[in-house]
């Protein structure tokens, strides 16, 4: 039937109903709703016109309130996700009171945040946190109870809201109090109570360096971040006033998806993707989850796998971007970006379907987390057992095969020690534990996918991997280094040691193990094989000498002694200019560039050189053990670094 044969009352409804669907898509305040009805008024439209457009009015009015209310709900749903993600992960106090001040802060679009608690003992309070603050005498006030707005707050327990802090007489200015917001340069404030029970414990603030309003919804949205701030003081009360906060958020789901078909649709998609992270779901399943949802393809990427540009958008906003056909909600935590979620190929996409994607992000963000801190956990248990390997002996066999048990590592198995150092020049101290950071935690996941075990150590890192079906000491090294160097992007050095069985039972070998993979490290390093791997078994008759307990200051003694003694006494560069003279090839005129000076000088210590050795010093047989001596004595002068 086409629209001309509708009855008339069917058209006069489709026909009112119009302009409060514009009003709807507009998001227009609620005054707005009565301006069709009193222009119809004023034109003189019959009243069955009237009567219609007043119950499109009424009918638009109940839509705009549930879509308000369902947007409520989903904000707190958010803040909720977030902040329960800090309470469960973090066990730091102060911590937890930063993430929820700066989340407070962030969602309330406010210049700052800060949060004061109560000293029963002096009788006032004080400034714990702040986020945005620049000024140091305010980030160190202290309020007397019922001294300036958060004085007044702490007192009554009651939220209080100025628009213009220095004109406001309804709490007690002090000098010091105003002083303090003067240097801030705050001007609209607003601070409801942290409470334990009845008891007011401290006070919670939004702030502005303007004027400005707020409503009833950011004093509300405010008061849950103080509830949930006292939670986190109160530990013994957190995970109870959580489970609440989320029944409560379940029941009022369960009312919104009793009213309106996208509401149910979001709730469904809450339900599930909780459902997800209570079974212990991982992030593409919570991609395959939306895809579902949205009837579309949501794929996770990496950090560096979606358009930067796209992405920082979506951080900056908070919110999901387009981006040609494809959607783009960044996964972040706090300031560190962990991934994208990006739709496919689905340009348009409701409000409704674009949080949903949003929602999706903020809970692959926890899961990415809650693996990290699972992981991290991890390897500092393997990092524990390997350095009571090294530093404590005469330990329960038992015990330390029910420890390498639980990591899934066998220590009855043939294993060797690795010695992992970076090899770089840092511009700076924090570039330099950048670095190692990273190599340690290259290692760490080596040793987790090979069941083995990892430990920072000595400026660089320690490892201790089983030995594969036809691997030797030396390809573990060498595979070792080379993966390592591939995680980091620098090149990484790997001293191993020779193989070593039944580590439960002698747990004293692995720290001697681990100085003969120092050894092999360092002399990789001076014979200029930086970002290679080795063994002793490499290296020949050097070999021999670094391996074990072999006598290598005696040998070092035996051959150059004299002259180390020589220059020990008297201050001079003997040990230096026998370096260079070989160095450039036995000849006394490069070796005089090498070092800056006169030929005759170089004449004069090479002359002294032979009386110390024996005339015979530069015969083939007597260089080669030279040169060797003088290679070890430089390696057991660096030592273990």
């Amino acid at each position: 039937m086409s629209r001309d044969h509708l009855p008339s009352a069917e058209r006069s409804a489709d026909s009112a109903e119009a302009p409060f669907l514009e009003l709807l898509a507009r998001g227009a305040t609620a005054d707005a709703y009565e301006q069709p009805v009193l222009l119809a008024r004023a034109e003189g439209l019959p009243d069955g016109r009237v009567a219609a457009l007043e119950q499109a009015k009424l009918l638009a009015l109940r839509v705009r309130t549930e879509i308000e209310g369902r947007r409520r709900r989903e904000a707190e749903l958010s803040a909720l996700f977030e902040t329960a993600h800090d309470l469960a992960g973090l066990r730091d106090l102060d911590a937890v009171l930063r993430a929820i001040v700066q989340r407070a802060r962030s969602l309330l679009g406010t210049d700052i945040a800060y949060l004061s608690l109560n000293d029963a003992a002096r009788g006032d309070t004080y400034m714990r946190v702040t986020e945005g603050s620049v000024a140091a005498r305010f980030q160190q006030l202290r309020l007397g109870m019922g001294e300036g707005l958060g004085g007044l707050v702490a007192q009554t327990a009651r939220p209080y809201v100025t628009d213009d802090y220095f004109k406001d007489e309804r709490f007690q200015h002090t000098r010091t109090i105003d002083a303090g917001v003067q240097d801030e340069g705050l001007v609209a404030i607003l601070g409801v109570p942290l409470m334990i029970g009845p008891q007011v414990i401290g006070v919670l603030f939004a702030a502005d360096r303007r004027a400005r309003v707020f409503d009833r919804e950011q004093i509300a949205l405010l008061g849950s971040f103080a509830a949930l701030a006292a939670a986190a003081i109160d530990s013994a009360n957190a995970l109870m006033e959580t489970r609440s906060a989320l029944d409560r958020l379940g029941r009022a789901n369960e009312i919104i998806r009793d009213r309106s078909a996208v509401i149910e649709r979001a709730s469904d998609v809450h339900d599930r993707l909780a459902e997800l992270v209570l079974r212990g779901g991982g992030v593409h399943d919570v991609a395959a989850t939306v895809s579902e949802v949205l009837d579309g393809t949501v794929e996770f990427t990496e950090p560096g796998g979606t358009p930067p540009m796209a992405v920082e958008a979506a951080r900056a906003d908070g919110h999901a971007v387009r981006h040609g056909d494809d959607w783009v909600a960044a996964v972040a935590a706090g300031g560190e970006l962990l991934g994208a979620l990006v739709l496919r190929g689905h340009p348009g996409l409701d409000p409704v379907d674009q949080r949903t994607l949003e929602r999706a992000a903020m809970v692959t963000s926890l899961l990415l987390l809650a693996r990290r801190s699972a992981s991290e956990a991890e390897q500092r248990v393997r990092g524990e057992l390997l350095d009571d390997l090294l530093d404590t002996r005469d330990r329960d066999p038992g015990l330390l095969r029910e420890r390498a048990a639980r990591l899934h590592a066998d220590l009855d198995g043939p294993h060797v020690v690795l010695a992992a150092r970076l090899d770089i020049v840092a511009a700076d101290a924090g570039q330099e534990a950048g670095a190692r950071r990273r190599l340690w935690s290259a290692a760490s996941h080596l040793a987790a996918t090979r069941h083995g075990l990892a430990a920072a150590r000595d400026g660089g890192t320690v490892l201790l991997l089983p030995l594969g079906p036809g691997d030797t000491a030396t390809t573990l090294a060498r595979r070792t280094a080379k993966e390592l160097g591939t995680a980091v992007q620098e090149a990484v050095t790997v001293g191993a040691s020779a193989p070593l069985d039944r580590l439960a039972t002698h747990p004293e070998a692995v720290a001697a193990a681990y100085t003969e993979g120092q050894r092999c490290l360092e002399a990789l390093r001076l014979l200029g094989r930086a970002g290679d791997g080795a063994a002793a078994e490499d290296f020949g008759f050097l070999g021999l000498l670094l391996a074990g307990d072999r006598d290598i200051s005696g040998f070092v003694g035996r051959t150059i002694g004299g002259v180390v003694a020589y220059d020990e006494r008297r201050g001079t560069d003997l040990l230096r200019t026998l370096d260079a003279y070989f160095a450039s090839g036995m000849s006394p005129a490069r070796t005089k560039d090498a070092l800056h000076v006169h030929v005759n000088t170089v004449a004069q210590r090479l002359e002294r050189v032979g009386r110390l050795l024996g005339e015979d010093w530069q015969s083939p047989a007597r260089i080669l053990e030279i040169q060797l001596a003088l290679r070890l004595h430089r390696l057991s002068s660096y030592g273990p670094r």
